[in-house]
């Protein structure tokens, strides 16, 4: 078995690949892409993934990217029995939607944050709506559950985490 992980560490969404890697307890080859100097536009990359985003895994030849995606595929392939990605119908549909609502959140997040980054200030309704989803995202996990979906740490909760998390 050889998978490869093409990596940013500043990018949230391989974050939440690496940190599903770690509660997996997978072997897998790190491979670091420069983005500032365009590794990820060079043809042997382009290859592997056109649309030239991190993460990108390649298990035994096969290309996938989308970090979501990759999560429930190493669940799916290397852990068809872990809590992280529920067999339970149900649950796994909590899974999604959860991931679902992070994506759109992780949205929220880049909308509101890069215009401060950059020295301006988002848009109020941008703002507006960054807030509402905290409020409700503090709604599920205050008075339902002990992580997103449950009492298990799954894959919605590694990668709502990895849009917080800062490794040097």
């Amino acid at each position: 078995m050889t998978i490869d992980l093409y990596y940013n560490r500043f990018s949230g969404p391989v974050r939440a690949v690496w940190m599903t890697v770690r509660q997996l307890k997978l072997d897998v080859n790190f491979k670091p892409i420069d983005l500032a100097v365009g590794e990820q536009l060079k043809p042997e990359f382009l290859a592997l993934n056109p649309l030239h985003k991190v993460p990108t895994l390649v298990d035994d030849g096969f290309a996938l990217w989308e970090s979501r995606a990759i999560m429930q595929y190493l669940c799916n392939r290397y852990a068809p029995d872990s809590t992280l990605y529920p067999k339970d119908p149900k649950q796994r549909a909590l899974v999604d939607r959860s991931l679902n609502f992070d994506l759109t959140f992780f949205n929220q997040i880049i909308d509101v944050f890069t215009p401060i980054f950059s020295g301006n200030q988002p848009s109020a309704d941008k703002v507006t709506s960054f807030n509402n989803s905290l409020k409700n995202l503090d709604q599920v996990l205050i008075k339902q559950n002990k992580y997103l979906v449950g009492d298990q740490l799954t894959l919605a909760d590694l990668s709502l985490l990895a849009c917080w998390v800062y490794e040097n």
